[in-house]
């Protein structure tokens, strides 16, 4: 009995700790004196040998929360075998990330989506209001070719197999002979090869550098290059070398696609958002302590502490995983408040009919055992459509947008964590409560 206290006491302090704001004033005045204090959360930073665990506890805000940028790009999948379709789409993904990530913006959001049969990349980008950069770097294909120019002009240009697969790595200088900004580019040993051997067949021909098939550049080679760098130049300005070279870094998209929905959110409607939710939230959930003591007494005020503990608990998971919260998010988030007291609600009305033939202990734990086959049924319902809604292996026929995966999400932990309370702090609670009681 002392140890199962001692553990929620401890997982009540652990999720305390994690759910607290990273800074916390605490001012107050008292005997004519004033205290003036501010509490700061640790972050979690162990690096050593093999080990690199770096953990921030901050809570990630969905767009409409945060504010920024929410695209939709459709992907192209008509040259696409139909057994490839998901590994295209997963490749498409990963490329969009890492160009998302290298421009810097914190905290994004990039799933897949299905509309209609059309399959979509949607990005989320908290606190970025002006989309128009983004979308460049984000939604170009950004495809690098070296052709070869070819030997009459009905001839053209000539590919050849050195592409953007074969770099290693670019990055933003400026040319020595003018001073504007260019991109170098690094090629992997394979690529060196290739590049040196392209060098050697074009001494004193221009090499023309194609970007998703447009001419960019076309430097004349003087002789073999086998130190397998290279140099893109052009009229570019800061900006647009920055963002070639995220380009290039990310890698081409695999599949090609085109922006058919942009819109932002302002950070004023998500900060009027977030204080009206936690307003309606603490309301509620104070009428629901308020309810519980006026009906339970003692019984109610334990439920209450269960209830605190299973908020706590919850908000400390959605910190560790960690979970976009969004305005759904928090629809399910108050949802599962309410299975966590009907939970006790169950077992506090089957302990009243068990006392009547019972005495304390004996009829507290056959009521706990009698309402779980009611709690359980209700809480695997509640799981399987939430697993419906969540559609982890994207369904084509089912819903797959963001903020209905969020709802699923956060009350999938939600009930998961009262099934918690409610059959274990709850009732070793209430045993310890009993057990003094019968002294």
């Amino acid at each position: 009995m002392r140890r199962s206290i001692l553990l929620i006491i401890t997982i009540f302090a652990i999720s305390l700790y994690i759910s607290l704001p990273k800074e916390l004033p605490i001012n107050f005045s008292a005997f004519g004196k004033s205290f003036n204090w501010k509490f700061t959360r640790a972050d979690i930073n162990l690096v050593g040998g093999k080990f690199n665990i770096k953990k921030n506890f901050d809570l990630k805000l969905g767009l409409d929360l945060a504010g920024g940028s929410h695209l939709v790009f459709d992907a192209d999948l008509s040259k696409v075998e139909k057994d490839n379709v998901k590994n295209a789409l997963e490749s498409l993904k990963e490329v969009m990330e890492r160009r998302v990530n290298l421009f810097g913006v914190s905290e994004p959001n990039v799933y897949n989506s299905s509309f209609e049969g059309k399959q979509r990349i949607v990005v989320e980008l908290p606190g970025i209001m002006n989309t128009k950069e983004a979308i460049g770097i984000i939604g170009q294909t950004a495809k690098l070719e070296f052709a070869e120019v070819g030997p009459d002009e009905k001839t053209g240009l000539i590919p050849t197999d050195l592409t953007g697969a074969d770099l290693k790595s670019a990055k933003v200088v400026y040319d020595q002979n003018n001073g504007k900004p260019a991109v170098s580019i690094e090629f992997t040993q394979e690529g060196a090869e290739k590049f040196g051997k392209i060098t050697e067949a074009n001494v004193g021909k221009a090499l023309p550098i194609l970007l998703d098939g447009m001419p960019v550049s076309a430097p004349v080679v003087q002789e073999k290059i086998l130190g397998g760098s290279a140099q893109i130049t052009g009229n570019f300005t800061s900006d647009e070398a920055k963002n070639l070279a995220i380009q290039l870094n990310a890698g081409a998209l695999p599949i090609p696609v085109s922006l058919v929905e942009e819109r932002t959110v302002g950070a004023t409607l998500g900060a009027n958002s977030i204080q009206k939710s936690i307003k309606a939230g603490v309301v509620g959930v104070v009428m629901v302590l308020i309810f519980m003591i006026l009906l339970y007494g003692k019984m109610g005020l334990i439920a209450d502490i269960a209830l605190l503990v299973f908020a706590v608990t919850t908000l400390a998971l959605y910190k560790l995983i960690p979970v976009v919260l969004t305005l759904p998010g928090i629809a399910g988030f108050l949802l599962s408040v309410g299975m966590a007291v009907d939970s006790n609600i169950l077992i506090f009305e089957r302990f009243k009919e068990e006392r009547k033939q019972r005495n304390l202990v004996n009829a507290l734990e056959v009521s706990f055992g009698r309402a779980w086959d009611s709690i359980r049924d209700a809480n695997i319902a509640t799981l399987v459509t939430a697993f419906i809604l969540a559609n982890p292996m994207d369904f084509s026929f089912l819903h797959t947008s963001g903020p209905v995966r969020g709802f699923a999400i956060t009350l999938t932990l939600g009930v998961l964590v009262s099934l918690f309370t409610g059959l274990f702090v709850s009732r070793n609670l209430l045993r310890t409560m009993l057990i003094q009681k019968t002294k």
